[in-house]
């Protein structure tokens, strides 16, 4: 018994290692979106010179931002201001936990085809072949045919005990089969949230983006009296549809990839009640 609580707490230990760490992670990438937004979109490159300084070199960082000409799409982004290093920093999160939910589902989905593994465990266990139906388990290495090998492990020690009557074998193969499927939906559902959050925050973040640029906006419009500041005008504006167009964005495709990889694991529970309930029927069958 203290081996197979030993064994639990290990694979527990190990679903929840699985996949990238947050707390590492998007402090990273927050500092490469800074990188990305001072170095790459603020490259000199991508601005031409102002017409008032003829003839001058000047560093970016020396021109005040309604003096920047951006001459490439990179420096019109530049110009969304300082909300742009966090809606970049969510945009690179998104993309990359969504290629860690892709490698982690695909992984779990295991080898070979799904629906295949399903069709021949279920043939099998009609026919009362549970060793046979474990070594495709063994083939098969994914979640599906995790717990499906600890639901069979399970019914055949339960199909040798002369101690518990029938109703009883039937709850403890219900109980191991719910167990397992416990310990594997952590690994599924893990930085799932991160995705679900991103969808929503990015909007949010952005519309706060384009409160500052229209505020910037409305100030340059009354500054001026009758003659308002035509440059600081629409560099406001232009700040704040930038920071709109950034955070819709990402907050699309957030959804949109969340909304996908939960499809996915749906799927893979799906596929695991199947079997079940088809190891179920097989033990009530033939014990």
């Amino acid at each position: 018994m203290e081996m197979n609580v030993s064994k639990n707490d290990e694979q527990v230990v190990a679903r929840k290692k699985g996949g990238l760490n947050p707390g590492v992670i998007i402090p990273i990438l927050f500092v490469i979106g800074v990188a990305i937004y001072l170095f790459v979109l603020g490259n000199p490159g991508n601005f031409k010179p102002d017409p008032r300084v003829s003839g001058a070199s000047v560093a970016l960082a020396d021109i005040e931002a309604k003096e920047l000409h951006p001459e490439s799409f990179m420096g019109i982004v530049y110009m969304g201001g300082p909300i742009v290093p966090i809606l970049i920093t969510f945009m690179i999160t998104v993309i990359v936990f969504s290629f860690e939910r892709y490698f982690v589902l695909k992984r779990a989905a295991g080898s070979g085809n799904l629906d295949n593994f399903v069709v021949k465990v279920r043939s099998l266990l009609n026919q009362n072949r549970v060793d046979e139906a474990l070594e495709e388990c063994d083939r098969q290495q994914g979640s599906v045919g995790n717990v499906v090998k600890e639901g069979l492990t399970t019914y055949k020690a339960l199909a040798n005990d002369t101690t518990l009557n029938k109703e009883q074998k039937m709850v403890a193969l219900n109980k191991a089969i719910e167990e397992a499927t416990t310990l594997e939906m952590p690994m599924l559902e893990k930085n799932m949230m991160i995705l679900s959050t991103l969808g929503t925050v990015a909007t949010l973040v952005a519309l706060l983006g384009t409160v500052i640029g229209m505020i910037k906006a409305f100030f340059a419009l009354g500054s001026g009296g009758g003659t308002p500041d035509a440059a600081a005008l629409s560099t406001g504006i232009s700040e704040a549809l930038i920071n709109t167009a950034l955070g819709i964005g990402t907050s699309a495709i957030a959804i949109i990839l969340y909304n996908f990889f939960t499809s996915k694991i749906d799927g893979l529970t799906y596929k695991i009640d199947e079997i079940a309930m088809s190891i179920q029927q097989s033990f009530a069958e033939f014990n």
